[in-house]
C-alpha cells in the first residue's frame, strides 16, 4: 500500500503537500507549529485538517503493520498464495483484513476444531465437494468411524460443523451479507422493563440501519447498558441464506442437503451474531466519532469566547444553606477580597448581603458580576439585578457556566494556587476568571468536565481525551500566551512545552523575575533547541525591548521582519505606537510575491508578519462578537409565545441547540427551527457563544422546558 498516494487521494492534496507534511510530522514538529510556521511547506493546511491528516497517517501505518503481521503468519502456516497476498495488499480497512485472516487465525476450541481433531476434515471436504456421483453423506461417513467417532450420525454432524466454520470464515459471503445488512437491515429496540423513564420513546422502536442518527445510537446504547432497553439487529434470513447458497451450494448431489444445513447453521450460529456485533460496533464507533467532533467543536468555541478585559469582577458562587460565596478579582485576575453572603432562602439576609457587595463595589470599583449557573443561581441573579438597579454606577452581570468548577476547586492545582481559601471560595474565583478570560481559566480543568457535548461518558475516553486535548492546544496557541503571567497549566498547552518544562518556566520566573525577552527562556532547564523552536512563536513578552517578542512572528523570521520595517522606514517605536501604514503601502506597491522574494521568505509568512506588525499583542478573540451582558432579569413565568429575545448559544448538539435567554433555564431550538433551509447538523449554522435572536414557541413550567425558534414568525396580514 502506497500510504502517501492514499493520503493524497483521500485529502485531495498535491503530492508535495503530503510528502512535506509527513516529513514535518515525522521530524517531531507539533501540529500548531506546522500550521502556523510551515505554511509554505504544507500549502496552508490548518490545524484541524493537520490533526485529521496525522490521525489518518497513524491509522494507515498501523494497518500496513497489521498486513505485514498477517502475511508473516500465513506464510509460517505455509498457506500463502498469490491470490491471498493480493487480497491483503488491496484491503482498505481493518475489517477487510480481519475477514481475509479469519480462516488462518489461531482459534480457541470450537465445534469445528473438535471435529477436526477427531479426523473428520476429509469427510467435510468430501461432503462440501457435492460431487453428483458421490455416495450419500452417511455412506461416506462410514469410512471415518474410530474410537472417538462411533456413529455415522456423529461423523456427519462433525463434518457439518467443519463446513459451517469454513463458510463462516469465507470473506466473500461475509462481505456481501455485511453490506446487505447495513443497507437493508433494521435496528430493533424494545423495553426490557415496565418503567422506561427517559427512554420511553424507545419502548417499541425500529429504524433502518442506514438512516439511524448518531445521537439515537448513543441513547439506546446507554438505555441497554442501564438495563432499560433491549437492542438487536434484524435482517431477512431468507435473503442471507440465498446469498450463502449461491456461493456454497454447487450441485444437486447426494451431499447437498448436508451442505445446505451447514449453510443455515453457519449463518444462524456464527455469521449473523458476528455481523450483528460488527454493525452495532460500527454504529457506535460512527456515533462516538460524530459526538466527539461536536464536543470538540463546542469546546473550541467555548475556549475562544471573547474575554471581558479590563473589568474588576465579582464572582458569585450561589448556594442556599451554605450561602453565596463571593470573590473580587481585579482586571488581571488577581484576588482582591472574598466573603460569603446569604441573600437566598433559608437565610434571606438580603439587606446584609447588599451592604457587603456595595462595600466591595465602592472599595474596588467593581464593573461586572459573574454569576455561577448552579444551585440558587436564579435567586442570586434576582439579587444582583436588584442591586444593579440601585447602584450609582453602571454595572452588568453575566451568567457563567459552573461546569467543572467544583472539579477545579477541589483539585491539587487549586489548593496550590489558593492555599488560603476553602474549596467554595476557590470556585467563586474561578467563576470570575472564566468571565475575564475563559481560555486561561478553563485550561485548568479536564475538558471533559466542561459540559458542552452529549453522551460524553459513553464515548471511547482515550479518543475523546485526545480530541479535546488537541482542541485546547490549538486554541491556546492560536491566541498566544503571556510568558510572564501564564500559569503552568496554560504554559503546558503551548506547543513543545511539557509539564516539567512548564513548571520550570514558572519556577525560573519566581526566582529571576520577569522574562525580558523570548530568547531568555533558553535558560530554562530542560527547554532545548527543539522545544524553543516549537514554542517561541506562541509566547508573548510585552515587556521586551524587541517589539516582535510581543507578536506571533517567530524568532526565525525576526531578520526578515526587521528588514521589512527598514525598507518601509519604520522603527520599533512606530510599531509600538501603531504607525505602520507604510508596511501595507509598500507591499501593495511592489506586490506580495516580489516583497517576499526580496526578504527571502514565503508569501504566507510575509502576510502573517505584516498582520502582526500592524497589531502587536493582538488577541484573535477580540475580533469576535462580545458576550451578552445583562442588567435586568426575567423568569420563565414572564415568557409568552411569540416573544422575541436575544440569547447566547450554550451548547450545540445533534438535534438542536440550547440557548441562554436570561431566565436561568436554557431553551431548546430544535434543528427544524434553526433555519428555513435544510441543514444536516445544527453546527453547520450555529456555534457555542453565538448571540442569536429567538422567538418563544412554548413554555412548559412543570417540565421546565422552553421551546424556541430562530425563524422569524410571519406577521399578520402577510
Amino acid at each position: 500500500m502506497d500510504i502517501l498516494l492514499k493520503l493524497t487521494q483521500e485529502f485531495s492534496l498535491k503530492p508535495w503537500q503530503v510528502e512535506n507534511t509527513v516529513k514535518l510530522i515525522d521530524d517531531g514538529n507539533t501540529i500548531p507549529f506546522i500550521a502556523r510556521y510551515r505554511k509554505e511547506a504544507t500549502g496552508l493546511l490548518d490545524d484541524q485538517l493537520l490533526r485529521s491528516f496525522s490521525d489518518r497517517l497513524t491509522y494507515l501505518r498501523n494497518m500496513q503493520e497489521q498486513k505485514e503481521k498477517i502475511i508473516s503468519s500465513i506464510e509460517e502456516q505455509e498457506k500463502m498464495t498469490d491470490e491471498i497476498r493480493l487480497s491483503i495488499e488491496n484491503a482498505s480497512t481493518l475489517t477487510e483484513l480481519e475477514d481475509i485472516y479469519r480462516p488462518y487465525r489461531p482459534k480457541r476450541k470450537t465445534r469445528a476444531s473438535v471435529a477436526k481433531a477427531k479426523g473428520l476434515q476429509g469427510l467435510a471436504d468430501a461432503i462440501y465437494e457435492q460431487n453428483p456421483q458421490s455416495p450419500s453423506s452417511f455412506e461416506l461417513a462410514a469410512g471415518y468411524l474410530n474410537d472417538e467417532v462411533q456413529t455415522v450420525e456423529e461423523a456427519v454432524n462433525g463434518a457439518k460443523d467443519i463446513i459451517a466454520e469454513m463458510i463462516s470464515d469465507d470473506p466473500k459471503g461475509r462481505k456481501i451479507i455485511r453490506y446487505s445488512c447495513k443497507n437493508n437491515g433494521r435496528i430493533i429496540v424494545s423495553a426490557a422493563q415496565e418503567e422506561l423513564g427517559v427512554y420511553e420513546m424507545y419502548r417499541e422502536y425500529s429504524e433502518p440501519i442506514k438512516s439511524v442518527a448518531s445521537h439515537r445510537v448513543l441513547a439506546f446504547n446507554r438505555g441497554e447498558k442501564e438495563g432499560f432497553l433491549k437492542v438487536s439487529v434484524e435482517f431477512d434470513k431468507i435473503t442471507a441464506l440465498t446469498i450463502l447458497s449461491n456461493i456454497h451450494i454447487k450441485n444437486n448431489s447426494p451431499t447437498t442437503d448436508e451442505v445446505r444445513n451447514a449453510v443455515e447453521d453457519s449463518y444462524t450460529r456464527l455469521i449473523f451474531p458476528s455481523i450483528e456485533r460488527e454493525i452495532r460496533n460500527t454504529l457506535t464507533d460512527t456515533a462516538s466519532e460524530s459526538a466527539i467532533k461536536v464536543f470538540a467543536k463546542n469546546t473550541r468555541q467555548l475556549l475562544m469566547q471573547p474575554p471581558v478585559k479590563g473589568r474588576v469582577t465579582i464572582g458569585l458562587d450561589p448556594g442556599y444553606r451554605t450561602g453565596c460565596k463571593v470573590a473580587v478579582v481585579d482586571a488581571t485576575g488577581k484576588v482582591l477580597d472574598t466573603g460569603v453572603i446569604y441573600p437566598a432562602p433559608p437565610h434571606c439576609k438580603t439587606e446584609e448581603a447588599k451592604k457587603i457587595i456595595n462595600h466591595f463595589i465602592d472599595k474596588y470599583g467593581v464593573d461586572i458580576f459573574a454569576i455561577g449557573n448552579g444551585t440558587a443561581s436564579h435567586e442570586t441573579e434576582v439579587f444582583a439585578a436588584q442591586l444593579i438597579k440601585e447602584a450609582d454606577r453602571p454595572i452588568h452581570y453575566m451568567i457563567v457556566s459552573e461546569a467543572g468548577a467544583s472539579v477545579y476547586s477541589a483539585s491539587k492545582l487549586a489548593a496550590q494556587e489558593f492555599p488560603e481559601y476553602d474549596v467554595s471560595l476557590r470556585s467563586a474565583v474561578s467563576i470570575a476568571r472564566r468571565l475575564q478570560d475563559p481560555l486561561a481559566e478553563l485550561v485548568k480543568i479536564d475538558p471533559k468536565a466542561i459540559g458542552v457535548g452529549q453522551y460524553q461518558h459513553d464515548m471511547p475516553q482515550n479518543q475523546l481525551q485526545a480530541a479535546l486535548d488537541g482542541v485546547v492546544e490549538d486554541c491556546v496557541n492560536s491566541v498566544g500566551v503571556d510568558l510572564n503571567t501564564a500559569s503552568a497549566q496554560l504554559l503546558n498547552r503551548v506547543a513543545g512545552i511539557s509539564s516539567a518544562v512548564a513548571n520550570n518556566i514558572v519556577k525560573y520566573r519566581q526566582e529571576n523575575g520577569q522574562f525580558k525577552s523570548r530568547d531568555q527562556i533558553r535558560n530554562v532547564p530542560k527547554l532545548g533547541p527543539k522545544a524553543f523552536e516549537q514554542c517561541a512563536g506562541f509566547l508573548r513578552v510585552s515587556e521586551s525591548e524587541n517589539v516582535l517578542d510581543n507578536t506571533a512572528v517567530h524568532p526565525e523570521s525576526y531578520e526578515a521582519a526587521s528588514k521589512l520595517l527598514k525598507l518601509c522606514g519604520l522603527t520599533a517605536c512606530d510599531v509600538r505606537e501603531g504607525h505602520v501604514e507604510a508596511v501595507n503601502r509598500y507591499i501593495d506597491t511592489y506586490g506580495t510575491c516580489a516583497v517576499a522574494q526580496q526578504l527571502g521568505i514565503g508569501e504566507p509568512t510575509l502576510i502573517d508578519i505584516s498582520k502582526e506588525i500592524a497589531k502587536p499583542g493582538r488577541d484573535p478573540r477580540d475580533e469576535l462578537p462580545a458576550p451578552l451582558l445583562r442588567t435586568d432579569i426575567m423568569g420563565m413565568e414572564d415568557l409568552k409565545a411569540g416573544m422575541q429575545l436575544k440569547g447566547t448559544v450554550r451548547n450545540v448538539i445533534d438535534f438542536g441547540a440550547f440557548v441562554d435567554i436570561g431566565v436561568h433555564q436554557d431553551g431548546l431550538v430544535h434543528i427544524s427551527q434553526i433555519t428555513n433551509r435544510f441543514i444536516k447538523h445544527p453546527g453547520d449554522v450555529l456555534k457555542v457563544g453565538d448571540i442569536v435572536t429567538v422567538w418563544v414557541l412554548s413554555v412548559d413550567m412543570d417540565k421546565k422546558r422552553i421551546s424556541l425558534t430562530m425563524k422569524e414568525p410571519e406577521k399578520n396580514g402577510n
